[in-house]
């Protein structure tokens, strides 16, 4: 990540570790009596603009705020480009695990934040974090031709099986990572989809069957007809919500390699 650029957005799933990155970048780089995190679900923005806290903040020898959450704060985009082109000496950091809202804000922000999209752990990073083995990267390419040579881990179906279950999270160190994972899930299908698309309850508890019925089959070709006739509701839906499902870091969906018009 670019840290020195003004405007700094840090997007990805709920449970990824974003405020994890952000409070360790703070406390290994930077003056704490310059620096400021806040959550946005504090009451203090009940009654508070986020703009009058830069404010406060700059005239107070502030130079760095982060900001976590951001996504629940009505009009964060357009209080975030105010506060860019007042306070030209205040470096803005904030992240947002609803992936749907940040993008559709994001577009009033493209030119002046860099936004990157965080994801949860690969394998290599899983086997640093969990058991402590050092694996260098490798391409696809590599792995293709059989050039991966990894002597500490004679066998490691079993390592990968367990990254399967459970090392796409990091807080899966913690305990109680099945019911962390179930609020995750829940979280994600009925409140962030429901409150991007506008969708009512019932339908965020449409996505949760969806969900389980691409868990029980993938990989797989999704039969629209087929889905929609299961869970009664329009076949016209379907690509919608997994789109939505897809954006919000639930699903992973491969499209053909087509060319032209039809790509």
């Amino acid at each position: 990540m670019n840290w020195k650029n003004r405007l700094i957005g840090l997007i990805g799933p709920r449970g990824v570790g974003k405020t994890t990155l952000v409070l360790q970048y703070i406390k290994n780089n930077l003056d704490i009596r310059q620096t400021l995190y806040v959550t946005v679900e504090d009451f203090y923005f009940a009654k508070n603009r986020l703009t009058d806290l830069a404010d406060t903040f700059v005239k107070s020898g502030g130079t760095y705020l982060f900001i976590d959450e951001i996504h629940k704060y009505p009009d964060w985009s357009k209080e975030l480009k105010l506060i860019y082109d007042y306070h030209k000496d205040l470096n803005v950091v904030f992240t947002g695990s609803s992936v749907l809202d940040i993008k559709k804000g994001s577009s009033d922000l493209s030119r002046r934040a860099l936004v990157y999209t965080m994801q949860g752990l690969s394998f290599r990073e899983y086997l640093a974090l969990f058991h402590q083995i050092k694996v260098p990267k490798f391409s696809l390419e590599d792995i293709l031709n059989l050039k991966v040579d990894v002597p500490q881990i004679p066998h490691p179906l079993p390592l990968f099986s367990d990254y399967l279950k459970k090392g796409y999270y990091p807080f899966s160190l913690e305990d109680d990572f099945d019911l962390r994972l179930q609020q995750v899930v829940n979280q994600t299908l009925e409140t962030d989809i429901p409150v991007y698309a506008e969708m009512n309850v019932a339908t965020g508890r449409k996505l949760k069957q969806l969900l389980a019925i691409v868990a029980e089959s993938a990989p797989f070709k999704p039969n629209m007809s087929k889905i929609a006739d299961m869970l009664n509701i329009s076949r016209n839906n379907i690509a919608d919500y997994l789109l939505y499902m897809e954006e919000a870091g639930m699903v992973a969906q491969l499209r053909a390699e087509t060319g032209g018009v039809r790509g």
